[in-house]
Protein backbone atom coordinates (compact mmCIF):
# COMPACT_ATOMS: atom_id res chain seq x y z
CA UNK A 1 0.00 0.00 0.00
CA UNK A 2 2.92 2.28 1.00
CA UNK A 3 4.50 1.88 -2.22
CA UNK A 4 1.26 2.75 -4.37
CA UNK A 5 1.27 5.75 -2.17
CA UNK A 6 4.75 6.64 -3.25
CA UNK A 7 4.64 5.83 -6.61
CA UNK A 8 1.36 8.18 -7.46
CA UNK A 9 2.83 11.04 -5.70
CA UNK A 10 6.15 10.41 -7.50
CA UNK A 11 4.64 10.18 -11.02
CA UNK A 12 2.36 13.49 -10.30
CA UNK A 13 5.62 15.40 -9.09
CA UNK A 14 7.78 14.90 -12.09
CA UNK A 15 4.92 15.31 -14.09
CA UNK A 16 4.39 18.68 -12.45
CA UNK A 17 8.45 19.00 -12.76
CA UNK A 18 8.03 18.58 -16.85
CA UNK A 19 4.88 20.82 -17.67
CA UNK A 20 6.66 23.77 -15.60
CA UNK A 21 9.96 24.07 -17.23
CA UNK A 22 9.05 24.97 -20.82
CA UNK A 23 6.28 27.07 -19.83
CA UNK A 24 8.04 28.60 -17.24
CA UNK A 25 10.12 31.20 -19.66
CA UNK A 26 6.33 32.77 -20.81
CA UNK A 27 3.95 32.32 -17.91
CA UNK A 28 2.73 35.17 -16.48
CA UNK A 29 3.90 36.15 -13.14
CA UNK A 30 -0.05 34.94 -11.52
CA UNK A 31 0.56 31.62 -13.14
CA UNK A 32 4.34 31.16 -12.10
CA UNK A 33 2.91 31.30 -8.21
CA UNK A 34 0.30 28.98 -8.72
CA UNK A 35 2.82 26.93 -10.21
CA UNK A 36 4.79 27.47 -6.99
CA UNK A 37 2.51 27.21 -4.50
CA UNK A 38 1.25 23.70 -6.26
CA UNK A 39 5.02 22.43 -5.52
CA UNK A 40 5.24 23.47 -2.42
CA UNK A 41 2.00 21.41 -1.82
CA UNK A 42 3.43 18.40 -3.49
CA UNK A 43 6.87 18.38 -1.51
CA UNK A 44 4.41 19.22 1.85
CA UNK A 45 2.23 15.94 0.66
CA UNK A 46 5.33 14.13 0.15
CA UNK A 47 6.82 14.81 3.86
CA UNK A 48 3.04 13.61 4.75
CA UNK A 49 3.42 10.19 2.96
CA UNK A 50 7.13 9.53 4.79
CA UNK A 51 5.22 10.17 7.75
CA UNK A 52 2.78 8.22 7.23
CA UNK A 53 5.50 5.36 6.62
CA UNK A 54 6.64 5.43 9.54
CA UNK A 55 3.46 5.95 11.61
CA UNK A 56 2.25 2.13 9.52
CA UNK A 57 5.52 0.62 9.54
CA UNK A 58 5.49 1.44 14.13
CA UNK A 59 1.95 0.09 13.72
CA UNK A 60 3.12 -2.96 11.88
CA UNK A 61 5.81 -3.40 14.24
CA UNK A 62 3.66 -3.49 17.35
CA UNK A 63 1.15 -5.99 15.76
CA UNK A 64 3.64 -8.32 15.07
CA UNK A 65 5.19 -8.34 18.17
CA UNK A 66 1.76 -8.51 19.40
CA UNK A 67 0.62 -11.63 17.86
CA UNK A 68 3.80 -13.28 18.70
CA UNK A 69 2.77 -12.62 22.22
CA UNK A 70 -0.61 -14.17 21.69
CA UNK A 71 1.09 -17.31 20.41
CA UNK A 72 3.00 -17.17 23.39
CA UNK A 73 0.40 -16.78 26.15
CA UNK A 74 -1.29 -19.40 24.23
CA UNK A 75 1.03 -21.70 24.38
CA UNK A 76 1.67 -20.97 27.62
CA UNK A 77 -2.04 -21.17 28.60
CA UNK A 78 -2.17 -24.52 26.88
CA UNK A 79 0.84 -25.92 28.74
CA UNK A 80 -0.84 -24.87 31.96
CA UNK A 81 -3.90 -26.61 31.10
CA UNK A 82 -2.17 -29.87 30.14
CA UNK A 83 -0.40 -29.56 33.73
CA UNK A 84 -3.40 -28.69 35.50
CA UNK A 85 -4.81 -31.66 37.66
CA UNK A 86 -7.96 -33.38 35.99
CA UNK A 87 -10.88 -34.51 38.11
CA UNK A 88 -12.79 -37.89 37.54
CA UNK A 89 -15.66 -39.48 40.02
CA UNK A 90 -16.36 -42.95 40.55
CA UNK A 91 -17.83 -42.97 44.22
CA UNK A 92 -15.46 -39.98 45.02
CA UNK A 93 -13.37 -37.70 43.10
CA UNK A 94 -10.54 -38.57 41.79
CA UNK A 95 -7.49 -35.88 41.07
CA UNK A 96 -4.77 -36.71 38.49
CA UNK A 97 -1.94 -34.32 37.83
CA UNK A 98 1.00 -34.48 35.54
CA UNK A 99 3.52 -37.27 35.13
CA UNK A 100 1.19 -40.09 37.44
CA UNK A 101 0.25 -38.07 40.49
CA UNK A 102 -3.17 -39.10 41.71
CA UNK A 103 -5.00 -38.22 45.29
CA UNK A 104 -8.45 -39.72 45.90
CA UNK A 105 -10.38 -39.38 49.60
CA UNK A 106 -12.27 -42.47 50.58
CA UNK A 107 -14.03 -43.82 53.65
CA UNK A 108 -17.38 -46.36 54.67
CA UNK A 109 -19.74 -45.89 56.79
CA UNK A 110 -21.03 -49.19 58.90
CA UNK A 111 -24.41 -48.62 60.48
CA UNK A 112 -25.36 -52.22 62.57
CA UNK A 113 -28.51 -52.89 65.04
CA UNK A 114 -30.16 -56.14 66.21
CA UNK A 115 -30.39 -58.09 69.01
CA UNK A 116 -28.94 -61.05 71.01
CA UNK A 117 -31.27 -63.33 72.68
CA UNK A 118 -29.86 -65.74 75.70
CA UNK A 119 -31.15 -67.25 78.65
CA UNK A 120 -32.08 -64.56 80.93
CA UNK A 121 -30.45 -65.89 84.08
CA UNK A 122 -26.82 -65.79 81.92
CA UNK A 123 -26.99 -62.41 82.61
CA UNK A 124 -25.86 -62.00 79.00
CA UNK A 125 -29.07 -61.61 77.26
CA UNK A 126 -28.70 -57.78 75.89
CA UNK A 127 -32.19 -57.55 74.18
CA UNK A 128 -31.45 -54.47 71.51
CA UNK A 129 -28.81 -52.60 70.25
CA UNK A 130 -27.32 -50.37 67.98
CA UNK A 131 -23.98 -49.03 66.69
CA UNK A 132 -21.87 -47.05 64.40
CA UNK A 133 -19.52 -50.17 63.29
CA UNK A 134 -17.31 -48.59 61.43
CA UNK A 135 -17.16 -44.72 60.19
CA UNK A 136 -13.61 -44.46 58.21
CA UNK A 137 -12.40 -41.69 56.32
CA UNK A 138 -8.76 -41.47 54.29
CA UNK A 139 -6.79 -40.73 51.35
CA UNK A 140 -4.96 -42.90 48.76
CA UNK A 141 -3.36 -42.16 45.40
CA UNK A 142 -0.24 -42.48 43.26
CA UNK A 143 3.22 -41.72 42.61
CA UNK A 144 5.14 -41.30 39.82
CA UNK A 145 7.74 -43.96 39.82
CA UNK A 146 5.35 -47.09 40.82
CA UNK A 147 4.57 -45.63 44.52
CA UNK A 148 1.59 -45.72 46.17
CA UNK A 149 0.11 -44.29 49.34
CA UNK A 150 -3.29 -45.15 51.58
CA UNK A 151 -3.95 -43.86 54.97
CA UNK A 152 -7.10 -44.32 56.69
CA UNK A 153 -8.53 -43.96 60.26
CA UNK A 154 -11.61 -45.37 62.13
CA UNK A 155 -13.80 -42.44 63.80
CA UNK A 156 -16.48 -45.02 65.46
CA UNK A 157 -16.94 -45.20 69.48
CA UNK A 158 -15.72 -41.53 69.65
CA UNK A 159 -12.37 -43.09 69.46
CA UNK A 160 -9.99 -42.21 66.46
CA UNK A 161 -7.86 -45.75 65.45
CA UNK A 162 -5.33 -46.02 62.77
CA UNK A 163 -6.42 -48.59 60.26
CA UNK A 164 -4.20 -48.60 57.20
CA UNK A 165 -1.18 -46.52 56.76
CA UNK A 166 1.04 -47.36 53.93
CA UNK A 167 3.52 -47.03 51.02
CA UNK A 168 3.34 -49.09 47.92
CA UNK A 169 5.83 -50.08 44.90
CA UNK A 170 4.75 -51.77 42.51
CA UNK A 171 6.84 -53.35 39.38
CA UNK A 172 5.41 -55.73 37.54
CA UNK A 173 3.51 -58.86 39.15
CA UNK A 174 5.75 -57.53 42.79
CA UNK A 175 4.22 -55.26 45.49
CA UNK A 176 6.25 -54.18 48.26
CA UNK A 177 4.67 -52.78 51.11
CA UNK A 178 5.71 -50.71 54.52
CA UNK A 179 3.71 -49.35 57.05
CA UNK A 180 0.32 -50.62 58.90
CA UNK A 181 -1.26 -53.01 57.06
CA UNK A 182 -2.94 -56.76 57.09
CA UNK A 183 -0.53 -59.42 57.50
CA UNK A 184 -1.76 -62.81 55.58
CA UNK A 185 -4.32 -65.10 57.97
CA UNK A 186 -6.89 -66.62 55.34
CA UNK A 187 -9.30 -65.36 52.33
CA UNK A 188 -11.91 -63.71 54.25
CA UNK A 189 -9.67 -61.88 56.69
CA UNK A 190 -7.66 -60.57 53.80
CA UNK A 191 -11.19 -59.90 52.28
CA UNK A 192 -12.92 -56.38 53.14
CA UNK A 193 -15.75 -55.78 55.36
CA UNK A 194 -17.08 -54.27 52.94
CA UNK A 195 -17.66 -57.47 50.55
CA UNK A 196 -17.99 -60.32 53.42
CA UNK A 197 -21.50 -62.02 53.04
CA UNK A 198 -22.04 -61.79 56.72
CA UNK A 199 -22.31 -59.00 58.94
CA UNK A 200 -18.92 -59.61 60.60
CA UNK A 201 -16.43 -62.95 59.75
CA UNK A 202 -16.17 -66.06 61.19
CA UNK A 203 -15.57 -66.42 64.93
CA UNK A 204 -11.68 -67.35 64.28
CA UNK A 205 -11.20 -64.63 62.68
CA UNK A 206 -11.69 -62.49 65.68
CA UNK A 207 -11.01 -64.58 68.41
CA UNK A 208 -7.26 -65.39 67.83
CA UNK A 209 -6.44 -61.79 67.78
CA UNK A 210 -5.76 -61.24 63.67
CA UNK A 211 -5.40 -57.38 63.61
CA UNK A 212 -3.49 -54.83 61.24
CA UNK A 213 0.21 -54.71 62.04
CA UNK A 214 3.07 -52.16 61.43
CA UNK A 215 5.95 -54.24 59.24
CA UNK A 216 7.46 -54.63 55.87
CA UNK A 217 5.75 -57.12 53.01
CA UNK A 218 6.35 -58.28 49.57
CA UNK A 219 3.10 -59.70 47.01
CA UNK A 220 4.44 -61.58 44.01
CA UNK A 221 1.77 -62.23 41.14
CA UNK A 222 2.54 -64.37 38.21
CA UNK A 223 -0.57 -65.93 36.25
CA UNK A 224 -2.66 -68.00 38.58
CA UNK A 225 -0.10 -68.11 41.51
CA UNK A 226 0.20 -65.44 45.08
CA UNK A 227 2.84 -65.48 47.23
CA UNK A 228 2.84 -63.24 50.05
CA UNK A 229 5.08 -62.93 52.83
CA UNK A 230 6.27 -59.98 55.60
CA UNK A 231 7.77 -59.09 59.07
CA UNK A 232 5.99 -57.31 61.64
CA UNK A 233 5.83 -55.72 64.63
CA UNK A 234 2.29 -55.25 67.03
CA UNK A 235 -0.74 -52.93 66.23
CA UNK A 236 0.73 -49.10 66.20
CA UNK A 237 -1.79 -48.72 69.04
CA UNK A 238 -0.04 -51.45 71.37
CA UNK A 239 3.54 -50.63 70.51
CA UNK A 240 6.39 -50.19 72.03
CA UNK A 241 7.10 -53.78 72.71
CA UNK A 242 8.59 -56.77 72.17
CA UNK A 243 6.09 -58.22 70.10
CA UNK A 244 6.83 -59.76 66.27
CA UNK A 245 5.62 -61.68 63.89
CA UNK A 246 7.05 -63.53 60.59
CA UNK A 247 3.73 -64.04 58.17
CA UNK A 248 2.90 -65.74 55.11
CA UNK A 249 0.95 -66.67 52.52
CA UNK A 250 0.61 -68.72 49.28
CA UNK A 251 -2.59 -68.62 46.87
CA UNK A 252 -3.24 -70.57 43.85
CA UNK A 253 -6.02 -69.28 41.94
CA UNK A 254 -6.91 -71.10 38.54
CA UNK A 255 -10.25 -70.34 36.35
CA UNK A 256 -11.94 -73.77 34.86
CA UNK A 257 -14.47 -72.03 32.07
CA UNK A 258 -15.95 -69.34 33.68
CA UNK A 259 -15.75 -70.76 37.36
CA UNK A 260 -12.88 -68.97 39.68
CA UNK A 261 -10.93 -71.42 41.76
CA UNK A 262 -9.31 -70.69 45.07
CA UNK A 263 -6.73 -72.75 47.28
CA UNK A 264 -4.17 -71.61 49.69
CA UNK A 265 -2.88 -71.97 52.71
CA UNK A 266 -0.78 -69.51 55.43
CA UNK A 267 1.17 -69.70 58.54
CA UNK A 268 1.11 -66.69 61.11
CA UNK A 269 4.23 -67.30 64.26
CA UNK A 270 3.67 -64.38 66.83
CA UNK A 271 7.04 -63.96 69.06
CA UNK A 272 5.28 -62.61 72.54
CA UNK A 273 7.28 -60.14 74.83
CA UNK A 274 8.39 -61.48 77.81
CA UNK A 275 6.00 -62.15 80.94
CA UNK A 276 3.60 -61.54 78.02
CA UNK A 277 -0.08 -63.28 78.26
CA UNK A 278 -2.91 -63.94 75.87
CA UNK A 279 -6.73 -64.55 75.59
CA UNK A 280 -8.88 -66.09 73.13
CA UNK A 281 -12.55 -64.96 72.81
CA UNK A 282 -15.59 -63.97 70.67
CA UNK A 283 -19.00 -62.09 70.47
CA UNK A 284 -21.86 -64.38 68.88
CA UNK A 285 -21.88 -62.93 65.45
CA UNK A 286 -22.51 -59.43 66.19
CA UNK A 287 -20.55 -56.77 67.25
CA UNK A 288 -22.87 -54.65 69.06
CA UNK A 289 -23.10 -56.66 72.11
CA UNK A 290 -20.13 -56.14 74.56
CA UNK A 291 -20.86 -60.38 75.87
CA UNK A 292 -18.13 -63.15 74.86
CA UNK A 293 -19.56 -66.24 75.57
CA UNK A 294 -16.76 -68.46 74.39
CA UNK A 295 -13.38 -67.25 76.67
CA UNK A 296 -10.23 -68.58 77.85
CA UNK A 297 -9.44 -65.57 80.18
CA UNK A 298 -5.62 -64.80 79.93
CA UNK A 299 -2.65 -67.22 80.55
CA UNK A 300 0.48 -66.89 79.60
CA UNK A 301 2.11 -67.68 76.44
CA UNK A 302 6.03 -67.32 74.87
CA UNK A 303 4.82 -67.58 71.46
CA UNK A 304 1.84 -68.36 68.61
CA UNK A 305 1.98 -70.41 65.60
CA UNK A 306 -1.05 -70.53 63.47
CA UNK A 307 -1.88 -72.80 60.56
CA UNK A 308 -4.51 -71.96 57.90
CA UNK A 309 -6.23 -73.80 55.02
CA UNK A 310 -8.69 -71.87 52.48
CA UNK A 311 -10.71 -73.19 49.65
CA UNK A 312 -13.41 -71.43 46.98
CA UNK A 313 -15.02 -71.35 44.03
CA UNK A 314 -17.16 -69.07 42.04
CA UNK A 315 -19.59 -69.63 38.87
CA UNK A 316 -22.04 -67.76 38.21
CA UNK A 317 -24.43 -66.76 40.83
CA UNK A 318 -23.09 -69.61 43.05
CA UNK A 319 -19.85 -69.43 45.63
CA UNK A 320 -18.47 -71.92 48.34
CA UNK A 321 -15.82 -71.01 50.63
CA UNK A 322 -14.16 -73.81 53.52
CA UNK A 323 -11.70 -72.37 55.81
CA UNK A 324 -9.69 -73.70 58.57
CA UNK A 325 -7.46 -72.48 61.18
CA UNK A 326 -5.61 -74.42 63.66
CA UNK A 327 -3.96 -71.95 66.24
CA UNK A 328 -0.69 -73.20 68.70
CA UNK A 329 0.32 -71.87 72.12
CA UNK A 330 3.65 -72.56 73.29
CA UNK A 331 3.46 -71.42 77.16
CA UNK A 332 6.39 -71.39 79.69
CA UNK A 333 7.97 -74.45 81.05
CA UNK A 334 5.85 -76.44 83.44
CA UNK A 335 2.90 -75.35 81.47
CA UNK A 336 1.02 -77.82 78.66
CA UNK A 337 0.62 -76.18 75.02
CA UNK A 338 -2.52 -75.79 73.86
CA UNK A 339 -3.81 -76.04 70.59
CA UNK A 340 -7.21 -74.47 69.33
CA UNK A 341 -9.14 -74.53 66.23
CA UNK A 342 -11.55 -72.76 64.32
CA UNK A 343 -13.28 -73.25 61.05
CA UNK A 344 -16.31 -72.58 58.45
CA UNK A 345 -18.42 -73.63 55.65
CA UNK A 346 -20.11 -70.94 53.58
CA UNK A 347 -22.49 -71.42 50.65
CA UNK A 348 -24.11 -68.22 48.57
CA UNK A 349 -26.59 -68.00 45.81
CA UNK A 350 -27.33 -64.66 44.01
CA UNK A 351 -31.45 -64.59 43.07
CA UNK A 352 -30.76 -61.70 40.56
CA UNK A 353 -30.39 -62.47 37.11
CA UNK A 354 -26.70 -61.80 36.41
CA UNK A 355 -24.97 -61.40 39.71
CA UNK A 356 -21.74 -63.11 40.87
CA UNK A 357 -19.45 -62.43 43.73
CA UNK A 358 -16.40 -60.92 42.90
CA UNK A 359 -12.83 -61.91 43.14
CA UNK A 360 -9.43 -60.40 43.09
CA UNK A 361 -5.76 -60.61 43.97
CA UNK A 362 -6.25 -63.72 45.88
CA UNK A 363 -9.82 -62.33 47.90
CA UNK A 364 -13.12 -61.77 47.86
CA UNK A 365 -14.19 -58.38 45.77
CA UNK A 366 -17.04 -56.16 45.11
CA UNK A 367 -20.30 -56.86 44.20
CA UNK A 368 -21.04 -54.74 40.91
CA UNK A 369 -25.47 -55.11 40.49
CA UNK A 370 -25.88 -56.42 36.86
CA UNK A 371 -29.17 -53.89 37.07
CA UNK A 372 -28.34 -51.38 39.95
CA UNK A 373 -31.20 -49.39 41.69
CA UNK A 374 -31.18 -45.72 39.40
CA UNK A 375 -30.70 -47.74 36.42
CA UNK A 376 -33.46 -49.24 35.91
CA UNK A 377 -33.24 -52.32 37.83
CA UNK A 378 -33.47 -53.34 41.45
CA UNK A 379 -29.45 -54.60 42.54
CA UNK A 380 -28.27 -57.62 43.00
CA UNK A 381 -30.26 -59.87 45.97
CA UNK A 382 -27.96 -62.57 47.60
CA UNK A 383 -28.60 -65.47 49.85
CA UNK A 384 -25.56 -67.46 51.91
CA UNK A 385 -26.08 -69.89 54.59
CA UNK A 386 -22.80 -70.63 56.64
CA UNK A 387 -21.95 -73.16 59.42
CA UNK A 388 -19.01 -71.70 62.27
CA UNK A 389 -17.11 -73.63 64.43
CA UNK A 390 -14.83 -72.35 67.45
CA UNK A 391 -13.20 -74.52 70.00
CA UNK A 392 -11.20 -73.07 72.80
CA UNK A 393 -10.46 -76.05 75.17
CA UNK A 394 -7.47 -77.81 75.49
CA UNK A 395 -4.66 -78.74 77.57
CA UNK A 396 -6.64 -77.38 80.36
CA UNK A 397 -7.57 -74.03 79.26
CA UNK A 398 -11.51 -74.09 79.00
CA UNK A 399 -12.72 -71.31 76.71
CA UNK A 400 -16.01 -73.27 75.68
CA UNK A 401 -17.00 -73.88 72.25
CA UNK A 402 -19.17 -72.38 69.84
CA UNK A 403 -21.20 -73.46 66.95
CA UNK A 404 -23.19 -71.60 64.81
CA UNK A 405 -25.75 -71.48 62.36
CA UNK A 406 -26.09 -68.86 60.38
CA UNK A 407 -28.37 -67.17 57.19
CA UNK A 408 -27.79 -63.48 55.43
CA UNK A 409 -29.71 -61.79 53.09
CA UNK A 410 -27.79 -59.28 51.60
CA UNK A 411 -29.32 -56.00 48.79
CA UNK A 412 -26.69 -54.66 47.10
CA UNK A 413 -28.56 -51.45 45.42
CA UNK A 414 -25.25 -49.86 43.54
CA UNK A 415 -21.95 -51.10 43.70
CA UNK A 416 -21.31 -49.02 46.37
CA UNK A 417 -24.58 -49.31 48.96
CA UNK A 418 -25.61 -52.67 50.98
CA UNK A 419 -28.27 -53.65 53.03
CA UNK A 420 -27.70 -56.62 55.55
CA UNK A 421 -30.44 -59.14 57.48
CA UNK A 422 -28.30 -61.89 58.81
CA UNK A 423 -29.61 -64.71 61.56
CA UNK A 424 -27.82 -67.49 63.78
CA UNK A 425 -28.30 -69.69 66.38
CA UNK A 426 -25.52 -70.61 68.53
CA UNK A 427 -24.82 -73.26 70.31
CA UNK A 428 -22.93 -73.60 73.41
CA UNK A 429 -21.04 -75.93 75.43
CA UNK A 430 -18.43 -74.66 78.65
CA UNK A 431 -19.77 -70.93 77.46
CA UNK A 432 -18.63 -68.05 79.55
CA UNK A 433 -21.79 -67.11 81.26
CA UNK A 434 -23.40 -70.28 83.41
CA UNK A 435 -27.35 -70.68 83.80
CA UNK A 436 -28.88 -69.73 87.44
CA UNK A 437 -28.98 -73.90 87.14
CA UNK A 438 -25.42 -73.72 86.30
CA UNK A 439 -25.55 -75.38 82.75
CA UNK A 440 -23.21 -74.21 80.50
CA UNK A 441 -24.14 -76.19 77.78
CA UNK A 442 -27.38 -73.58 75.95
CA UNK A 443 -28.51 -71.95 72.64
CA UNK A 444 -28.92 -68.05 72.30
CA UNK A 445 -30.10 -66.58 68.56
CA UNK A 446 -29.44 -63.00 67.30
CA UNK A 447 -30.31 -61.02 64.29
CA UNK A 448 -28.74 -58.48 63.00
CA UNK A 449 -28.61 -55.32 60.05
CA UNK A 450 -26.49 -53.88 58.25
CA UNK A 451 -26.50 -49.93 56.13
CA UNK A 452 -23.52 -50.05 54.83
CA UNK A 453 -22.03 -47.15 52.35
CA UNK A 454 -18.72 -46.91 50.86
CA UNK A 455 -16.68 -44.19 48.69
Amino acid sequence: MTQKIRATFLATAACCATLTSPLSAQESPSASAELEALKSELARLAARVEQLESELETVETKADEAAASAEETAKLAQSTAAAAPTATFKAAPELKGEGGWTFKPRGRINVDAGFVSAPSSTGADSGFDAEARRIRLGVSGKIPGGFGYKVEADFAEDEVALTDAILTYKDGGLTLTAGQHNNFQGLEELSSSLHTSFIERSAWTDAFGFERRIGASAAYSSGDVLIQGGVFADNSADLPNNNWSLDGRLVFAPKLGDTQLHLGGSIHHNMLGEGATVRYRQRPLVHFTDNRFVNTDRFSAVSETGFGLEAAAISGPFHVSVEGYSQNVNRPEGFEDPSFFGGSVELGYFLTKGDTRGYKSGTFNRVKPANPVGAGGIGAVQANIRFDHLDLNDAGIIGGTQDSYQASLIWTMTDYTRLLLNYALLSYDDAAFPTASGSTSYNASVVGVRAQVDF
